[in-house]
């Protein structure tokens, strides 16, 4: 930089500002020189906008206004392409035409595209040749050859180079990684490895058994590849099936229906495998499938006996003699030893045991006489069983009809009891009767109702048969009267239309009544007529009401007054161990506290007023009478327990008067003891208790059972 005052004289000094100033660019201050001071990047940086300015050295005053100048950095071809990826990945179909675009792949530069060539590209290819070229100005990878088959090889690795100064010597270049993969067509029609398969079975397999495998190779994958199996012909198409697993992509053959080794020892089929999909631009590498052949060979089984018929049913008539051949079954071995067969009967469908059958021939007969009306049908099962082989059986259902044979003659259809007014009318009909037959409808109606030959000319009542298996009952007078009969029993004779017909004599009981004028029934009681002569059956019934009442009425009064309160103090013919309750928890005698409240008798001077018990919850308080205290230390035992008694009798709360209580306390200075026989029991004490004779009437009891020893002994 220079400025045009600028003598020489070196009273002029430049300095620089902006963009890289003092950094990257510095001024000589005395001739305006600009210098950089490291190396430029374009890419970097393109340009540096600077202000450089004239001032006096001496004094700093600008000389001339500011000068802005741009420094621009030139570009030299420093920066090689670079591709926007590493590794590329692309699918083309097999098969694909020539120039088929596959991938465009990109490169950049990163040098200045508008200075010269340093970023103009070529693209070329290194490896992948000669199935792919790529367009050198655009990036974009075309196949190169036709027919490529995925099944041959299905991966291709291919090297893309991009390199500026458009591909001249010294230009710099950059590559890139292309992976392409062949995809799948339908170009392959399914193929059978092998031109017969052989299989077995045998007979004794079950429809839907499966009988073998076969599978048609494709190497085409997916869709593609799906085949599909079919029976086009052969003499086994009705007896067997195929099924396509698409899961292994075999076909699977199966038995279609039952075989017979004895009858048909071998089958062949022609199966088919076909292409699911066929894609129509490769129709013309058809046809999409392929045939094969499969044998199938019957092995034999040991089968069963099988029986001529799935099920039987025969007649019998009812009441036949024992021994009655009904019907006859056979079975027969369908192998080729045709074994001998047994039969036999179920007997859980024969509980009763009516039939039995031959075990050689299967003749069926009956054991007893078969009676329709109570079993019109039997079903047993006979079983078929090979004599050598017991383990090989059949079953075959039988059913036996009962044939009816009019054994049942015709009887009343109801318990009928009619009713005839005793103004009843001549040939006045009052009742029409029905009957029933136990037999079958061959052996029943139609009906015929009469009357027996030695009453057919009955005074009272006529029938007529009224020929649809009813018969209506007339009367044949007038005037009949309660009085002198009541009741009249008509018998009716009733035959069926059965071969040989049966008959019974039935009868019919008719009350005679009282009716009014217009037939309405009345009474049919005969001591209607008689009752002003007597008390009537409502008075008869009051009056023993009456005598009932006053009956229970004397039980209750007797009952009551032989009731009486038991007493409350055992006398001395009563037993005390009577009286004694038995309680489960057994005290400690004077050392117990837990049981009883025992203060009062330890102590008799220290209580003053009631104590409750402890073993009841007492229904209200009770206040202790007064003067009932305990008496002092010098009060004799006997009127101690007095006191004690009182005391119980008058407290609401006490134990009932047949119990007795428990007193720890024995008295001061008593010569007795303890009163307690638990311990004297186990032990043989020679004490004196004569004494107890002298404690009064009360303890005349307890002195009898202990002061009277010596005399029982001398009595023993």
């Amino acid at each position: 930089l220079h400025s045009d005052i600028d003598s020489g004289d070196g009273n002029i000094k430049y300095i620089l500002s902006g963009e890289g100033a003092g950094i990257i660019f510095v001024i000589d201050d005395k001739s305006g020189n600009i210098h950089a001071t490291k190396t430029l990047d374009r890419e970097e940086r393109a340009q540096y906008t600077l202000t450089a300015q004239a001032v006096d050295r001496n004094t700093n005053r600008p000389l001339e206004p500011p000068s802005e100048f741009i420094v621009k950095v030139q570009d030299i071809n420093d920066n090689p392409p670079e591709f926007l990826h590493e590794n590329y990945h692309a699918n083309v179909p097999e098969r694909s035409n020539v120039g088929t675009s596959v991938i465009q792949v990109t490169a950049s530069d990163a040098d200045d595209p508008t200075y010269g060539n340093s970023a103009k590209l070529v693209y070329s290819i290194l490896e992948g040749q000669p199935y792919f070229s790529v367009e050198a100005q655009t990036g974009i990878i075309r196949t190169a050859l036709p027919n490529m088959d995925r099944e041959a090889k299905e991966e291709y690795h291919v090297v893309i180079q991009a390199k500026d100064m458009g591909g001249h010597m010294g230009g710099l270049s950059g590559t890139t990684k292309v992976t392409i993969t062949l995809t799948d067509v339908n170009d392959n029609p399914p193929k059978f490895p092998q031109s017969v398969y052989q299989m077995s079975v045998s007979e004794a397999a079950v429809p839907g058994e499966e009988v073998g495998r076969v599978k048609a190779k494709d190497p085409d994958i997916g869709e593609n590849g799906l085949v599909a199996y079919s029976i086009i012909d052969g003499d086994g198409m009705d007896m067997f099936e195929i099924t396509t697993d698409y899961e292994t992509q075999e076909g699977v053959v199966k038995l279609k229906k039952l075989l017979d080794f004895e009858t048909k020892k071998s089958y062949s089929l022609k199966v088919e495998a076909a292409n699911v999909h066929i894609d129509p631009k490769f129709i013309s590498n058809g046809p999409f499938k392929d045939t094969v052949t499969v044998k199938i060979s019957v092995e034999d089984a040991d089968e069963p006996p099988v029986f001529l018929k799935p099920s039987y049913i025969f007649e019998v008539q009812e009441n036949a003699a024992s021994g009655t051949v009904v019907g006859k079954v056979h079975a027969k071995d369908p192998d080729a030893a045709n074994s001998a067969i047994r039969y036999s009967i179920d007997r859980h469908t024969d509980l009763e045991r009516y039939f039995i059958i031959n075990a050689e021939d299967g003749n069926i007969k009956t054991i007893k006489a078969l009676d329709r009306e109570e079993i019109a049908w039997h079903n047993i099962s006979v079983f078929a069983v090979e004599i050598h082989k017991q383990h090989q059986e059949a079953k075959v259902p039988v059913a036996i009809k009962v044939v009816d044979v009019n054994d049942n003659a015709p009887k009343f259809a109801a318990a009928y009891e009619a009713f005839v007014c005793e103004n009843a009318r001549s040939n006045q009909q009052f009742i029409t009767i029905s009957a029933d037959d136990k037999d079958d409808s061959a052996n029943g109606p139609r009906f015929i109702f009469s009357l027996p030959p030695e009453i057919i000319h009955n005074p009272n009542f006529t029938l007529r048969d009224n020929r649809d298996n009813t018969a209506s009952v007339l009367v044949r007078r007038e005037g009949f009267s309660r009085q002198k009969q009541d009741l009249y029993l008509l018998p009716i004779v009733i035959s069926d239309g059965g071969l040989p017909p049966m008959s019974s004599t039935n009868t019919l009981t008719i009350r005679v009544c009282g009716c009014d004028s217009n037939g309405s029934l009345l009474s049919c009681n005969a001591e209607a007529y008689i009752l002003n002569a007597g008390l009537s059956t409502g008075a008869l019934i009051a009056i023993l009401a009456c005598i009932v009442i006053l009956l229970v009425i004397v039980v209750l009064f007797v009952t009551l007054k032989r009731q009486k309160k038991e007493p409350l103090i055992v006398f001395e013919e009563e037993d005390v161990r009577e009286n004694i309750i038995t309680y489960d928890d057994e005290g400690g005698g004077e050392e117990d506290t837990e049981a009883f409240d025992i203060a009062t008798l330890q102590n008799p001077d220290g209580i003053n007023g009631f104590i409750p018990r402890k073993d009841i919850k007492p229904e209200y308080q009770y206040m202790p009478r007064p003067g009932l205290r305990p008496a002092p230390n010098s009060v004799d035992v006997d009127d101690f327990i007095n006191t004690r008694i009182q005391e119980a009798d008058n407290d609401p709360t006490a134990p009932p008067y047949d119990s007795i209580q428990i007193y720890g306390y024995e008295g001061r200075g008593s010569v007795a003891g303890s009163l307690s026989s638990l311990e004297s029991a186990t032990t043989d004490s020679d004490l004196d208790y004569d004494y107890l004779q002298n404690w009064g009437p009360r303890f005349k009891k307890l002195a009898d059972l202990y002061g009277s020893k010596d005399t029982f002994d001398d009595d023993s």
